[in-house]
C-alpha cells in the first residue's frame, strides 16, 4: 500500500547503527507475559525466537496494536521514558527515543504486512475463516498508525472529517420494499451480537462476534463507500495517479520525495477513510 511503502522508505533512510545481536524474543507484548501480586511470573510463546538488535523487543512493545485502545505507549500501561530507563537499570543498553521509534515503525509495519499475509490466506483458500478475512480489513489500522508516528500533523487533520455520519442505507421502499439492504445487515449484526454470541462459548462466540464485525463493516461501506470513492478518485487525480497501486509505485520509486506533505496529506484521508468503514472506533482511540 502507499502508506507501507513510505515506511519502508522512511526505515531504509533512518536505519540507527547496529547492535551486538542477543536473544530476542520476537513477539514481546503483554498478551505473552504472565503476572501474579508479586510481579512477572513467564513469558510465552517462543516460536519468533532469534539473534538480532535487543531494542526490536522494544519497540514491538511499543506498537499500538498491543495498547487494545489505551493510552500509555508501553502496552497499553507506562510511558517510553518509563520503559528505557527502566531497560538500562535492569542492565540493557542504554537506548535513545529516535532508536526506539525507528523499532517502533518497524513493529507497526511489520504487523501490517501481517495482517495483509493473514487476509491473503483466506483469499487463496489456504486457511478459508471469517476471522483471518476480518483481519485482511485490519491494515488499514497500522498504516494509520504509521501515519500517527511518521506525519501526527496529516493524520490529526483527517481524523474528524473521516467519521461521517452514516446516510440512511435506501429508507425509501424502491423495487425490493423494506427491510432494506440496510436494515437486514443491522438484522444479522443484532441477531450475531445478542443471540449467537451469548448462547455460545469459546471460540464460536468469538467468531459470532467477528462475523458481526464483518457485516457491519459491509454496512458502512454500502453507505459511506459511493462517496469515498469519489473524493478518493480526485484525490488521486491531483497527485498525478489513477490508482491506489499506482500511488504505492510512485512512493516506492520516490516520485514524493520532493513533496512530503503533500504526500502526507494524500495518504492520512485514504488510511482516515478506510477505517471509516473497517474500524471507526480506531480513529478516536488514544
Amino acid at each position: 500500500t502507499p502508506t507501507m511503502e513510505l515506511a519502508f522508505r522512511w526505515l531504509e533512510a533512518h536505519r540507527p547503527p547496529d547492535r551486538p545481536p542477543v536473544v530476542v524474543h520476537g513477539d514481546f507484548r503483554l498478551g505473552n507475559l504472565v503476572v501474579d501480586e508479586a510481579g512477572l511470573v513467564a513469558v510465552l510463546d517462543w516460536e519468533l525466537v532469534h539473534a538480532g538488535n535487543p531494542v526490536e523487543d522494544l519497540g514491538w512493545l511499543c506498537t499500538k496494536a498491543w495498547r487494545f485502545g489505551t493510552a500509555p505507549p508501553v502496552g497499553g500501561f507506562a510511558s517510553r521514558e518509563e520503559l528505557l530507563a527502566a531497560y538500562a537499570a535492569a542492565g540493557g543498553a542504554d537506548v535513545g527515543p529516535d532508536e526506539l521509534h525507528w523499532w517502533e515503525v518497524l513493529g507497526t509495519l511489520k504487523w501490517a504486512v501481517g495482517c495483509m499475509g493473514q487476509g491473503a490466506a483466506h483469499l487463496l483458500g489456504a486457511v478459508r475463516s471469517v476471522e483471518l478475512a476480518a483481519v485482511g480489513r485490519r491494515v488499514c489500522e497500522q498504516e494509520w498508525d504509521l501515519l500517527l508516528l511518521l506525519c501526527p500533523e496529516a493524520a490529526a487533520r483527517h481524523r474528524d472529517a473521516a467519521v461521517e455520519p452514516s446516510p440512511p442505507a435506501g429508507r425509501v421502499e424502491g423495487l425490493h420494499g423494506r427491510p432494506t439492504q440496510g436494515e437486514l445487515l443491522e438484522a444479522v449484526v443484532e441477531f450475531l451480537r445478542e443471540e449467537v454470541a451469548p448462547a455460545t462459548a469459546g471460540r464460536l462466540s468469538f467468531l459470532s462476534r467477528v462475523a458481526a464485525n464483518v457485516v457491519a463493516m459491509v454496512g458502512r461501506e454500502l453507505a459511506l463507500g459511493p462517496a469515498q470513492a469519489d473524493r478518493r478518485a480526485r484525490e488521486l487525480a491531483a497527485v498525478g495517479v489513477a490508482s491506489e497501486a499506482e500511488l504505492a509505485t510512485a512512493v516506492a520509486a520516490g516520485r514524493f520525495d520532493d513533496a512530503e506533505a503533500r504526500l502526507a496529506e494524500v495518504l492520512a484521508s485514504g488510511a482516515a477513510a478506510k477505517l471509516a468503514v473497517a474500524n471507526p472506533r480506531y480513529l478516536t482511540d488514544p
